[in-house]
């Protein structure tokens, strides 16, 4: 039986209302279940027969063809039939079906689109968009227009074609499908699921189209990543898992557009604003956004920052409380940033710099204050220099910027969600081009002066003996700054360096000119000396071996030779080892070495300091790094050396092993996940975490104490949910060793029930059972 139509004050599921200014009826629906297709309950057809009105029985959304032609299949919420998710600028069609044959003589259809959380919506400022289709599919109207069209119409069923405009606000979006009897009333029907509407790099028209198909592959498909980190000379890859079409994820990231980066609704398709907004909305300094930022070594009430395996866990958690998620370093900050860009649809790609200057004085130099011990004056140096630096390249046209001498500035821009300075009241960095800082142009927006210091500045060693005494210059490093920038290549599991987008090749007659030309446009003309070369009798190299592992010892050595044909010289000075933050500050002394060498003309001496297991293991940092510098005189001249370099020693890598055979989807398989212990002491209270695709929420393997030399193994059986690729991640923590982490890249086999079925797709996977293991 059909449920009545009856009066507001009675109504149950259904009620008739008064359309708002024309006194018109307008059907509207309460309590519906949208979880079928197209979502609507039916009106019953004999009631509906007595109204000469058009009455629609349901939509089909047509939701497979919809979601494969705009690639949009692998998000949850599609798989789940819980929303109808399409790119802007391309058309998506709708299957209606009416109480009675449509005729398009007396029947008048339109299509009403509202966007979801618009308090005010207004065709102005294109949130409230009323369409008629017209016949035919041949001209949907203008790219920056919406259009709609007539497919087909048989009997009761009418097929069309809707097209949102390359310019659409990327948003949540409500239909109201209103029919008309011409010269008679009016019916309006609320389409129950949502309908998303997201960026379309496929499409020319659209500000963040990306020509080449592979990099739309990587760049917006791929649900994996490697995150570079480590040092310039222990470079380390760390696998990232973006889940940009996990549950929750899309929803999450079309929300905090609104609630978090305060975006009015008519701008979010604009791709610049966007990127914007979420360099902001991604940290909690100024908006209680999504993470928490902690560079200490206290992560009490919360999760360190190199626990994280991916963005996943962190947005549910962020979606579920709306409270910032303790804790994020800069790769954390960047791997949410990414997810967030591509479940909306911008082209994002995580960039690492080694030796990443943090510029605060916007001098477009780094500034170290070294006192007459050879102490760096943590006070007034108030720059630094991070072992590395983590942000975002999000691709886009930027018709804000115009044309400069080298052409346009679209493309890859510059996205930092790390908080490191305000800029226009707020911590943001970008979006900037990378055009732009390879050529010196700083002041086009946003931040450019920034990110070209991040990437280019100068160091500068001073030699600051009071506030009354002048600087003096002790050492000029052009070459410090902005090393081995990387990002992951294409489609490969492997480093692509990129620096040369950002800069030209050091010791180039081009790299000193645009950092000229940088200098002149910053309001902060430093000082600048230069060492007093006249004097180059004496040289100064350290060497440092740049693959230990922790638990090893390890040398420095500090060679110095005398260039003199004819004269002795007496050097003095001091090595140090100190155990720090991968920011480069929060020094903690591990050992220093003075020395004395006379130096007979046409020679070299060596100063040697050995550095054990015992004398860093309490100091070490999270991250295992150290910063090694050398402070000398030279005895009857006034020459100053001083010089300093980042070191890192390697963590151990994490094994795995899938199954003993091919892996084929919905094939259970045996994994198991290893590691060897490398430090000469046991490890307590060991955890694997292990995440993977078809893995809902990451499993954890605990490991009471590994003994010196042993070797802890975590077993599972695991289903995979589809064909295709697949990595698996792991990390590793204990009480003694941290942040150990690997990952398994692999390839699932179709099942062969399948290949009959290529359009096939299972999300679901089966975690039977766990076991864990110490092997002496």
């Amino acid at each position: 039986m059909g449920q009545k139509l009856s009066c507001c004050k009675k109504c149950d599921d259904w009620e008739w209302c008064k359309r708002k200014g024309n006194g018109e009826p307008k059907l509207r629906m309460r309590n519906v279940n949208a979880n079928y297709l197209a979502g609507a309950p039916k009106i019953d057809e004999a009631d509906a027969a007595s109204s000469a009105v058009l009455g629609v029985l349901r939509v089909d959304l047509c939701l497979e063809d919809n979601h494969d032609e705009h690639h949009t299949s692998h998000f949850y919420a599609a798989a789940a039939k819980e929303a109808l998710i399409v790119r802007r600028g391309e058309p998506f069609r709708l299957r209606i079906h009416f109480n009675r044959d449509y005729s398009p003589s007396k029947d008048a259809i339109s299509f009403i689109f509202t966007v979801a959380d618009d308090t005010k919506p207004s065709p102005g400022h294109g949130t409230l968009n009323a369409l008629v289709p017209h016949d035919g599919i041949d001209s949907l109207g203008d790219t920056l227009e919406w259009g709609a069209g007539i497919e087909s119409h048989e009997g009761q069923t009418l097929t069309v074609l809707i097209k949102p405009p390359s310019t659409c606000p990327v948003t949540e979006w409500k239909l109201d499908i209103d029919t008309k009897l011409l010269g008679d009333g009016s019916r309006s029907y609320p389409l129950p699921l949502p309908i998303y509407v997201l960026f379309n790099p496929w499409c020319p028209d659209d500000q963040v189209y990306l020509e080449d198909r592979d990099q739309r592959k990587e760049y917006v498909m791929h649900d994996t990543t490697l995150i570079w980190r480590g040092s310039y000379n222990r470079l380390r890859p760390s696998v990232w898992k973006i889940g940009q079409f996990e549950r929750h994820v899309l929803e999450c990231s079309l929300k905090v557009l609104g609630t978090v980066g305060r975006i009015p609704p008519a701008y979010r398709g604009d791709p610049v604003r966007v990127a914007r907004a979420l360099s902001a909305l991604v940290n909690s300094v100024d908006d209680d956004g999504v993470l928490l930022g902690n560079w200490s070594e206290d992560f009490s009430g919360g999760v360190a920052p190199t626990k994280w395996t991916g963005s996943v866990e962190i947005l549910q958690q962020f979606h579920k409380t709306q409270k910032s998620v303790k804790f994020a370093q800069c790769w954390n900050f960047s791997g949410v940033l990414a997810t967030i860009a591509r479940s909306l649809g911008i082209p994002a790609r995580i960039i690492t710099c080694y030796s990443s200057a943090h510029d605060t004085q916007a001098s477009l130099t780094v500034d170290v204050f070294i006192d007459s011990n050879n102490k760096k004056l943590d006070a007034e140096t108030t720059d630094s220099i991070w072992n590395y630096h983590v942000w975002n390249e999000l691709w886009m046209q930027r018709p804000d910027l115009g044309v400069g001498q080298h052409g346009t500035f679209d493309g890859w821009q510059v996205v930092d969600a790390t908080p490191q300075e305000a800029s226009d009241d707020m911590y943001r960095v970008g979006p900037t081009s990378v055009s732009a800082v390879k050529n010196g142009e700083i002041l086009r927006p946003f931040d450019g002066g920034f990110v070209f210091a991040e990437v280019n500045a100068d160091k500068l060693y001073w030699r600051y003996n009071g506030p009354s005494q002048p600087l003096k210059l002790l050492r000029k490093d052009t070459l410090a700054i902005g090393h081995l920038i990387s990002t992951k290549a294409v489609l490969k599991w492997e480093r692509e360096d990129i620096t040369d987008s950002y800069k030209h090749a050091e010791r180039s007659e081009e790299e000193r000119s645009t950092m000229l030309k940088a200098l002149k446009q910053s309001r902060h003309a430093f000082s600048r000396y230069y060492l007093n070369d006249n004097f180059n009798d004496i040289e100064f190299e350290m060497e440092l071996k740049d693959d230990i592992k922790i638990g090893e010892e390890f040398s420095v050595v500090l060679k110095v030779t005398n260039k003199s044909e004819s004269r002795a010289y007496l050097a003095t000075g001091q090595i140090s080892c100190d155990a720090v933050l991968y920011t480069g500050v929060g020094a903690v002394e591990v050992k220093a070495l003075g020395f004395e060498l006379e130096l007979q003309p046409m020679s070299s001496d060596y100063v040697r300091m050995e550095v054990i297991f015992e004398e860093y293991f309490g100091k070490l940092s999270s991250q295992a790094s150290f910063q090694i510098s050398a402070a000398a005189k030279v005895k009857d001249t006034d020459y100053d050396y001083f010089a300093q370099d980042d070191f890192r020693v390697r963590k151990p890598d994490i094994k795995f092993q899938l199954g003993d055979a091919g892996i084929v989807a919905q094939k259970e398989l045996d994994v198991i996940v290893r590691l060897e212990n490398p430090l000469p002491i046991p490890l307590h209270k060991g955890i694997f975490t292990v995440e993977g695709p078809g893995i809902e929420k990451p499993l954890n393997f605990k490991i009471t104490e590994i003994p010196v030399g042993g070797t802890a193994a975590a077993t599972f059986k695991y289903t995979p949910p589809y064909a295709g690729r697949g990595t698996m991640i792991a990390k590793f923590t204990s009480k003694e060793l941290d942040d150990v982490d690997g990952y398994k890249h692999y390839e699932i086999e179709p099942r062969p029930e399948d290949l009959l079925q290529p359009n096939v797709s299972h999300r679901s996977s089966n975690i039977i059972r766990r076991r864990t293991d110490v092997i002496a």
